[in-house]
């Protein structure tokens, strides 16, 4: 069923508005600053990724050492980040009830239609996934690791949850998408975009292709108390877009159905 009603932004606890924690915002701006790819950062690196002071970095960095957060590796003068940090993520993970209802219905249609499904939610202006399962001709699966990041801006998974923002949160979205493309083919990219959130609004799903020979189809799925979730299928083809779709479309949809009635059976 198209999900032409879906407007919908992250849950805020509490009805005011506390004062932000300054401090606190730049701590998790740090440790945000560490990605895959860059396993030891250095206070230069963290405050060029920041955009904060080397002195504010420095005092941040030492916070963090201190309460096990990052390690501080002496002889390369940087920093990877601590234990705990892991241990946070597998505690989100086993909290998960959206998780542990649509992990075994995807590794079934993964399998069954040979196709790849992953699972993400937004965070910035970038798509993380929660899980992803991806098929091989060995008849065997592959996961992407967890917490992978992906644009939003020219992803199926991505378009998906901009077309859940409200006007004004859409179009603040935007002027940071068109930030960060300026000079990369924003126009067109832009013109995917609202092409990809009307389909969602009619059909209840978009279609892209970011990656050569690859298809993507996704949905997105709301659920009490939880953000905005985003199931996306895909498969490695040379066929057109049209093909795909209408090999693509019932697999999503209907696991997508699947999924949020084993959630409310869960309720």
């Amino acid at each position: 069923m198209p999900n032409s009603d879906i407007n919908t932004e992250r849950i805020k606890p509490g009805k005011g508005k506390a004062t932000p924690n300054r401090s606190l915002e730049r701590g998790i701006a740090v440790l945000r600053a560490f990605r895959a790819g860059s396993s030891m950062l250095g206070n230069s690196e963290i405050a060029e990724r920041t955009g904060l002071s080397r002195s504010t970095v420095s005092r941040l960095t030492q916070s963090l050492v201190e309460t096990g957060m990052l390690d501080y590796i002496p002889h390369c003068r940087a920093y990877r980040l601590g234990v705990p940090v892991l241990s946070m993520a597998h505690a989100m993970r086993d909290s998960s009830q959206v998780l542990r209802v649509a992990t075994p219905m995807m590794v079934e249609v993964a399998m069954r239609h040979k196709i790849n499904v992953g699972l993400a939610v937004a965070e910035g202006d970038e798509m993380v996934y929660l899980e992803s399962f991806r098929y091989n001709r060995r008849q065997s699966l592959r996961t992407v690791v967890s917490g992978q990041r992906i644009p939003m801006a020219l992803t199926s998974l991505g378009r998906a949850h901009l077309a859940t923002l409200s006007p004004e949160a859409f179009s603040a979205m935007m002027g940071i998408m068109a930030d960060k493309h300026r000079g990369r083919g924003w126009d067109k990219v832009r013109r995917e975009i609202d092409a990809a959130v009307s389909s969602v609004h009619e059909k209840g799903y978009c279609v892209a292709s970011w990656q050569p020979q690859v298809w993507a189809m996704a949905t997105p799925m709301r659920f009490d108390e939880y953000a905005v979730h985003v199931l996306n299928v895909s498969m490695s083809t040379q066929l057109d877009a049209e093909v795909v779709e209408a090999a693509l479309v019932a697999p999503l949809m209907n696991l997508a159905a699947a999924i949020q009635a084993g959630m409310v059976r869960e309720e």
